[in-house]
Order: structure tokens, then sequence, then C-alpha cells
């Protein structure tokens, strides 16, 4: 992160940007040239052992006064069925490799509790196991993500984790699963041989890494007729070397390696620019709302080096570039436990996950899942709980406008149009994907970073028609507005009706601080 730091702390100053009036965009559609299909689990979630995620987040117990199904609170997992979340990951992140699977199996007033060294210091009791995220998964209709512990494991224990959940055999493994309530084995879509291997989990030199993953990957066997996909651990945002070092070293023996990036305010403050000092979620000016913006379209610039890096090894785009860790990262909310990682998500997390949707359409071709973080009341959580409470944020909002882009078939996209301006830096305005529904629509997104200025966008359509659209918008007031417990719709999306079809293309007015999802048929 320094080379970032550094380069934000340089461009980033205390002037304030000047409105500019009667802006306008290109925004050109090639639909005659369709590209790839994008990978539903673009949209993917990360549910770690951390904070209120696991436990009153997703799961509070089958004796639990909140309505739940079989121990899951029932407004979270209709919540996310609802915007068809089509794959999370678990157990962590940094928990992951602190996490021995047989802790989580078997009766549940029988398993050892633990402490959660990584967040909080808190006792883990492991009453969320393999079995319970399992089932989850298959209530949500999610694919299945699951970290396997390379810091404090083994090859052993990960082998004999993918049998336990895997094998439809007599095996011992298999015959303890069944004891413990479940026959059939369960579908393992991904298994990840680590996480952040160059920090938390066991701040390895990317050789050592890869040699302990080729060792390990020989004994990881999902049984036949599983789709078992294999990850390996990447680098930290912009570590070109450690995916260099992995792919030479590795990429024949791996579905996909992974790239974690946050993006956080702080980087363009001299006051701050460190993890300590992130800012705050909901108390920011713009200053911070255009430093957001830099370090989140940042993605652009890393996926597009870390893939050429990956040609190198891998012409044929056969391994899968994976972003299973990002979103944005701010100080924690004042009163809580700042091992917990609770925060806000206001208007400008919206725009920022628009943003970050639209860079992963772009790069599909290579990028064939994002698992923002985290799914609940940790980071840039799509939802929050507060006792039997609930609210959907303006991410959540964001996810379901672009829940029909899963599994489209994406067209390339090009934007011509004005600058955000702000102390003496610029950005484009105007972030843009389309792609064609399976439903046969185009779909059309179009998000307005400037915080103070509407953009009119003339969209064209080349190989296509338009003969109705509709769409909706996301915006509110402030740069800061946000739904609490007191106001849950204070920020939600309604009918956009500021796009009409003139002569063959579509004139879209974009107000200020908006994300606008449309469908043309």
């Amino acid at each position: 992160m320094k080379t970032l730091r550094q380069s934000l702390a340089l461009c980033l100053g205390l002037l304030t940007a000047t409105p500019v009036w009667g802006q306008e965009a290109t925004v050109t559609i090639n639909a005659a040239q369709p590209g790839p299909i994008l990978a539903p689990e673009i949209q993917g979630q990360f549910a770690e052992h951390l904070g209120r995620l696991i436990y009153e987040g997703i799961w509070v117990g089958e004796k639990s006064a909140i309505p739940n199904v079989r121990g899951y609170r029932k407004d979270v997992l209709e919540a996310l069925k609802a915007i068809r979340v089509p794959l999370i990951r678990w157990p962590g992140g940094c928990f992951a490799d602190e996490y021995h699977w047989r802790d989580g199996i078997g009766p549940r007033h029988k398993r050892p509790v633990g402490v959660n060294t990584n967040w909080g210091g808190v006792e883990e009791n492991n009453a969320f196991g393999t079995h319970e995220f399992m089932e989850y998964a298959e209530l949500v209709g999610a694919k299945t993500y699951v970290n396997g512990n390379i810091g404090t494991g083994s090859a052993r224990e990960m082998a004999d984790w993918v049998e336990y959940m895997t094998s439809p055999s007599n095996s011992t493994l298999a015959q303890l699963r069944r004891a413990n309530g479940r026959d059939k084995p369960w579908t393992l879509d991904w298994f990840a041989i680590g996480n952040e291997t160059w920090g938390c989990g066991g701040n390895m030199r990317p050789e050592y890494y890869t040699d302990q993953l080729r060792q390990i990957r020989t004994f990881i066997k999902p049984a036949p007729g599983q789709p078992t996909k294999i990850i390996a651990s990447g680098g930290n945002s912009d570590d070109l070397k450690w995916t260099d070092v992995v792919m030479a070293g590795s990429a024949n023996m791996i579905d996909a390696i992974s790239l974690h990036h946050y993006a956080l305010p702080s980087f363009g403050r001299a006051t701050r620019g460190t993890w300590k000092d992130k800012g705050s979620a909901t108390d920011f000016g713009e200053s911070d709302w255009f430093a957001l913006m830099v370090t989140a379209t940042q993605m652009d610039d890393l996926l597009t080096r870390h893939s050429a890096v990956m040609d190198k090894h891998d012409p044929k785009k056969k391994v899968a570039l994976i972003v299973d860790e990002w979103g944005n990262w701010f100080d924690p909310t004042p009163g809580t436990n700042p091992g917990f990682l609770e925060q806000q998500n206001t208007l400008r997390d919206a725009v920022t996950a628009a943003v970050n949707l639209n860079i992963f359409h772009k790069h599909a071709g290579r990028v064939r899942m994002a698992n923002i973080a985290q799914m609940v009341n940790v980071l840039q959580a799509l939802i929050l709980t507060d006792g039997p409470k609930m609210l959907l944020t303006p991410t959540y909002h964001v996810f379901d406008m672009y829940k029909d882009f899963q599994g489209a078939t994406q067209f390339p996209v090009t934007v011509a149009g004005p600058k955000y301006t702000y102390a003496e830096r610029s950005l484009p305005a105007i972030s843009a994907s389309s792609a064609r529904a399976k439903d046969g629509s185009i779909l059309v997104a179009l998000t307005n970073i400037d915080p103070n200025n509407t953009v009119t966008a003339t969209v064209t359509l080349e190989g296509a028609a338009a003969a109705t659209i509709s769409g909706r918008i996301l915006t509110a007031p402030a740069m800061n507005s946000h739904n609490s417990f007191g106001q849950a719709d204070a920020v939600k999306p309604a009918a956009f009706t500021g796009a009409r079809i003139q002569g063959g293309a579509l004139s879209v007015t974009l107000p200020a601080k908006s994300v606008v999802v449309l469908t043309v048929r």
C-alpha cells in the first residue's frame, strides 16, 4: 500500500471543487461485439467470523426470540435471497488461518471454545461450523467458497476437510459427516489454500508460499463429480511480484488466484495515511469523498496490471483473478469494539460499490469472482442488525439494482465526457457498464461520482435498437446520507424518469452522486 499512499498524498490538497453546470458525456455501447459472460460470482459475499457478522448477523440459534429458520435469522436470509447472492466465502479472512474445522462439528454444546485473536479477542464457541455454513448456503441458494487453514493447519487437515464435505463413500470421514447429521455430500464449489499468506496467514515470502501451495494442492482431492476449483492466496493490492511468483510456480495446478484491495479516504490526507486513522464513515467532507473515489477507482489499474502479469504465464486466461476482499474501510463506529470493524454505510459507499462492479464487468475475461467485505454488520456491509431490528444499506440497494447482470453477456463500453475535479486532480465523472441480460434486454449501468454536478449522457447502442426504456436510481440529498434504525429508508432506489429515447440514442440525465441502472428493450 505504500506506493498508493505516497502517490495520493502528493495528489490531494485542501482546495474545494467549483460546480460546473450543463456537463455532457457520450457513452458508446458496442452491442454488435459481445464479450464474456459476467460470472454471477462477481456479486459474491464474504462472511468471516468477525464481530457480529456470524453471531447475530446470520445465526441466532433455534431458541432465539428473533424469527429464524433452524437458527438462521429469517429477515437476513430473505434479504440475501432477494438479491440472489451467488456465492458466500467462509470462514475468513484472517480467522481462517487459525480455524480448525473439527472444532466446528458435532453437538454444539460439546464443541470447544476458543478465542478469536484476530478480531476483538472474544470467545468463539464454534456454534457455527461446517454444517451450519453449508446448510446456510443451500438456503440462500449460493455457491460455497471455503477458505482452508495454511497458517496453523496442515495438508492433512485440509485434505480431510475436503473429504468430509464431498465424499459419498463409506470412509471414516464420510461416516462422521453422516453421524453429524448430513448424509449426502455437499457441493464444494471453491476451496482456497490459505488467506493473506503474506500477512496474517503466515507472513510468508511468495516463493515459500508457492512451495507450500504445490505440496498441499497435491493432496486436495474432492470427490469425483465435484465442481471444486482451487484458489491460491494472492498478493496485497499492488504486489505484482507475488502474483508473478505464484503464477510462475503453480499456474498449472490452480484455478484462480486472489487479490485484496480496500479503499480508504485517509490516504489522501497529510495528517493521516495510516490504517489506524482511516476517517469516519459518516462525518466527512468532499476531500474524503474524492480521496475515496481515487482509491476505489484504482481497482481498474490494479486489475489491468495483475492481469498482464498473469497473461505471461496463462495467456488463455484459464486461471481466474478473483477479488475476494474489496470494499471501503473506515474507522469503527464510536462506542463499538474496534476489533469488530463496524461502520455505517452511506451514499458514498453505494457510489463506490457501483463503480467497482462496473470495473469488474470490464475485466470479466479474467475476473470471475469478487466478494465484498463483508456481508452483515462488518465493514461495507449490505445489511445491519441491532438485536431483532434489521436494515438494508445503500450498498445493498446497489447489489439489488445490479442483480440482473448476473450471467449476462458483457458489451464493450467507452465513455467520453467530463471530469470530476478536486484539489487539482481529476477523475472521469461517469462510470458505466452494459450487458445483455438472460431475458434479452440490454442493461445499462451509469454512475455519476461527481457530488456537485448533473451530467447529461448520450448513450449510443451500436448493433441494437431501443424501443422502450425503464430504470431505477439511487441518490440522496447529502454525500453522507444513510439509513438508520430510526429511518431505515432514507436512502433507497426510486423509479428513474430521467431517460428518454432520442434520435436512436438514449438521453440520460444523471444527477450528482447517483447510481442509475436502465433496462432497454
